[in-house]
């Protein structure tokens, strides 16, 4: 993305507007990330610290892909946030003579899916280059109702 774009190519506007549970929206109502003087909102720090544990073994450290596994900071550029949950989710098979790609769901680990919001934003934030690799050096706080929200679908 050029500097300073909002617009994915998948033309989806990643402009924050409103926070809800500790998490920034988009105006559709679409997670999105938060970078101000070089500080991440709790939610992308904490998507790079569930991907780093649950995602990186296939798809590369800090979403840069891998030999089997697609660069998902360039996937999630192009995809629709529906259908990315709906692969985490269920999973996605690509077999045929050349390829044995198969993507296991994800749907019921609550590591990967109380965070998936996260998970998404970190990879937005990697794919505009907003993020550069590696830990955030500086994060926002946790919030007490990304704290509830957290409480609440880890308890269920």
């Amino acid at each position: 993305m050029a500097e300073g774009a909002t617009t994915l190519p998948n033309g989806m506007d990643i402009t924050p507007v409103s926070q809800e549970n500790g998490r920034w929206y988009n105006a559709e109502g679409i997670p999105t990330f938060k970078i101000e003087n070089g500080v991440v909102d709790f939610a992308t720090f904490n998507g790079f610290r569930r991907y780093s544990a649950e995602c990186h073994v296939c798809h590369g450290p800090d979403g840069e892909g891998s030999t089997y596994a697609p660069a998902l900071k360039t996937s999630v550029l192009r995809m629709d946030y529906y259908d990315f949950q709906e692969i985490v989710a269920s999973g996605k098979q690509d077999v045929n003579t050349a390829a044995n790609l198969v993507m296991p769901a994800f749907g019921t680990n609550k590591n990967v899916w109380c965070y998936i919001d996260d998970i998404y934003v970190y990879l937005l934030a990697r794919g505009t280059d907003e993020l550069p690799r590696g830990r955030p050096a500086e994060r926002a706080d946790k919030s007490e109702e990304y704290t509830a929200q957290e409480d609440s679908c880890m308890s269920m």
